[in-house]
């Protein structure tokens, strides 16, 4: 079984690795931001350029990146595929009453190129530190205890949901079950999913009253030793720059 492990190479030795983790956060919290508000495609590109050489500079493997950038490409093509048809502006190709705009065609790269970019920003900044480093980090930054909460029962819980998954699809196969896309076939995958929301209810039921039992608190524990040196202030800075920088290329980046 594969389990989607984004910090599955926290533990390499990289510069990007060795960043203390608030600076860690705040720094790809700036750059993923700046590129999300990116007015232009020349913007866009700067940043998903400046997003791929931190990727190299962490090491990360790029199996590991094309595995999870890909997921968000499946979102991108309905995008790049509608949006020239449907954003009014000046024609480039039309096939009967179909127009191709250029505006539109502008539009869908634009957010293409935004999204890539803010997506491997995201990778890298996860993939690079235990996620419980990160949410210690995050609970250190102020950010509010049921947020933290909600992201560790999350990324927690899509292990135990994809084990009950299989546990019941193999279950169903052991008695002759074989999907078929038709009527039947779907009710059994309907009643799969009914099934398995019971399940993990009464497992959440269970979890919470034995954490309660444990003396759970709700803020997250880690034995990661937090030191800002001069690098991670050297890091967050070259972010800054990089933005500014970028801004004054193109004035319409916000």
């Amino acid at each position: 079984m594969k389990y989607p492990d984004i910090d599955k190479y926290a533990d390499m030795d990289s510069p990007i690795h060795r960043i203390e983790p608030r600076i860690k956060v705040i720094s790809f919290g700036i750059l993923i931001v700046s590129a999300v508000f990116a007015g232009s495609i020349r913007a866009a590109s700067l940043f998903l350029i400046l997003s791929v050489l931190i990727l190299i500079i962490s090491r990360l493997p790029l199996r590991f990146i094309l595995g999870r950038v890909k997921i968000i490409c499946v979102f991108l093509v309905p995008i790049l595929l509608l949006m020239p048809l449907t954003v009014p502006g000046t024609p480039i190709f039309t096939v009967g009453f179909m127009i191709l705009s250029k505006e539109g065609l502008d539009f869908a790269v634009l957010v293409s190129v935004r999204s890539v970019a803010a997506i491997i920003l995201v990778i890298t900044m996860l993939g690079t530190q235990r996620f419980d480093t990160t949410l210690k980090a995050l609970s250190m930054l102020y950010v509010p205890g049921i947020i933290i909460q909600m992201l560790l029962f999350t990324y927690r819980y899509i292990y135990v949901m994809i084990d009950e998954f299989m546990n019941i699809w193999c279950s169903m196969q052991a008695k002759g079950y074989r999907f078929r896309f038709n009527s039947h076939g779907l009710s059994m995958i309907g009643n799969l999913i009914g099934m398995l929301l019971i399940k993990s209810y009464e497992r959440a039921e269970r979890v919470y009253q034995a954490m309660i039992g444990k003396g759970y608190t709700g803020k997250p524990v880690s034995f990661s030793s937090f030191k800002i040196t001069g690098t991670d202030y050297l890091f967050c800075s070259a972010a800054i720059v990089a933005v500014t920088g970028i801004y004054i290329i193109n004035p319409g980046l916000l």
